[in-house]
């Protein structure tokens, strides 16, 4: 590898830190810096209309999906545009399997809504995860079994599944076209089309071309927020350098394997693999453990993390790319050779989409932070309710003013970069607050289509009910003075 040393930082876990890993540092680059100068005029030119809708989705990742199904369900004509040949993003695509927690640190299911229509949908042997009854449990011989299968946390079995990705990428599709919405793959988004400070749609490249979507209200569900950014939202961007939750990763899946054996191993010899993962760490400088999967004969990694490049730059995608590849083979060749239950262990896949957890988050008019997590406060404009990322917290309210932009309009955000500070984003854009905020989005997108008004002029109440009516969970009353952002 031509990135001979690179360095090694490890990231702890903490009040706020609360996932501990390896990452690599960015060292020296596999390819020199790029020789281009100066500029190309591109000369203007009509481009067709492909086609009018009530509500453009733009990505058909977590958010994406939950957003087009849920706008669809109020009535509106929906499209959904998505670069890659599938829906599902980081949760298919990006082979992150796991689906991190649902349940509060009772047991209780707060996130809700979109989430129950997809397990209500996959097939048995597509989720592997801990019974209904056991959530919440804190008997210490389930909480240890649950956490070396990424379903407890802090002594706690909570609801934190896997699933197959591709029964996943088969539900998202199907029951998008029961609703009526419009799927288009392979077709990136380039330009939005704003007029006069309002988001009117987009402009987007396929194989036939460049054309034109045209919306009445836009949602980006891009995740690095390139609708908003590039229509000229405020955004930030302020990260804390070589934490885990803003760094890049190509995940991977090995056959073969006995995940059985493995987790025996893991769990019941401790000085063993300590010693075992000291190995790694001496001979592949980067080393991670697997995650068990929905089936017990692959074993998913989700690395190696790399810090310090940036998923808005197209190199440093390239890098974060070749590094993975390499590190996939290096890993299987070292479990194979040296842990229990790898002796026959294979590549099977890399994603075909890379892992990233952090570019760009909305100004938003309201925003998630920090400050609020002890309070357990139910907002006023409360469109749904996440698991704090430690008992030591009540679960968190997430407002719709973290959707909406300060200075946009025709537009909303979900996913990852919803309005929150760094440390909220660290949870705020997991797999199931994906599909929260996709799904609040999708509701508010649909009431302003229908009703011929901006985003942030929806009635909150009618908003939140029509949120309970798809079976959110939710707290909170909107104050009688404040029944839209912005009011009273």
């Amino acid at each position: 590898m031509t990135d001979s040393a690179p360095k090694i930082v490890e990231i702890r876990r903490s009040e706020d830190r609360f996932l501990g890993s390896d990452i690599f540092e960015h060292g020296s680059r596999v390819f020199p810096p790029r020789n281009g100068t100066g500029d190309h005029e591109e000369p203007a030119r009509k481009i067709p209309v492909y086609h009018e809708c009530d509500v453009l989705v733009v990505g058909g990742g977590p958010a994406g999906t939950a957003a087009a199904l849920t706008a669809a369900r109020t009535g509106a004509d929906v499209v959904v545009l998505e670069r890659y040949n599938h829906l599902g993003g980081l949760s298919t695509g990006g082979v992150v399997i796991w689906i991190d927690r649902m349940t509060d640190w009772e047991g209780r299911p707060v996130i809700q809504g979109f989430a129950n229509d997809v397990f209500a949908r996959m097939p048995r042997e597509g989720v592997a995860g801990p019974a209904r009854e056991d959530w919440g449990s804190r008997d210490p011989a389930k909480a240890k079994h649950w956490s070396l299968r990424t379903s407890a946390f802090h002594g706690i079995v909570t609801w934190a599944p896997t699933l197959d990705p591709e029964r996943l990428k088969l539900l998202s599709q199907e029951i998008l076209i029961e609703a009526g919405v419009r799927i288009v793959l392979h077709s990136w988004m380039a330009l939005p089309i704003v007029e006069e400070g309002t988001v009117k749609g987009v402009i987007f490249e396929s194989k036939e071309g460049r054309m034109a979507l045209k919306a009445k209200v836009v949602v980006d569900c891009t995740g690095d927020g390139d609708v908003f950014a590039r229509a000229g939202a405020g955004f930030d961007m302020d990260i804390e350098e070589g934490d885990v939750h803003h760094s890049m990763n190509t995940g991977f899946m090995i056959g073969g394997v006995d995940m059985d054996r493995w987790l025996e191993f893991r769990g019941g010899q401790p000085e063993q693999f300590a010693q075992l993962t000291q190995r790694g760490r001496d001979e592949l400088r980067f080393f991670q453990t697997p995650y068990v999967s929905w089936r017990n004969d692959i074993a998913l990694f989700l690395g190696p993390r790399q810090s310090g490049l940036s998923a808005l730059h197209i190199d440093d995608i390239t890098e974060t790319e070749i590094r993975s590849h390499r590190f996939m083979q290096m890993h299987c060749e070292f479990f194979r050779r040296h842990a229990p239950g790898f002796e026959n262990a294979y590549m099977l896949l890399s994603a075909p989409q890379l892992g990233v957890r952090h570019t760009r988050r909305l100004a938003g008019v309201g925003r998630i932070e920090r400050s609020q997590w002890s309070s357990g406060e139910a907002l006023a404009d409360e469109v749904g309710v996440s698991p704090s990322p430690s008992p030591k917290f009540p679960v968190i309210s997430v407002p719709y003013g973290c959707l909406v932009p300060v200075r946009l309009d025709g537009l909303l955000a979900a996913g990852r970069h919803i309005s929150c500070d760094a440390n909220s984003h660290g949870f705020m854009r997991e797999i199931p607050q994906c599909w929260l905020t996709g799904q609040a989005a999708g509701a508010a997108a649909g009431i302003a289509a229908n009703r011929g008004v901006e985003p942030r002029a929806v009635d909150i109440a009618e908003l939140q009910a029509t949120l309970r009516a798809q079976d959110v969970f939710l707290r909170s009353q909107p104050a009688p003075e404040a029944r839209a952002l912005g009011t009273g």
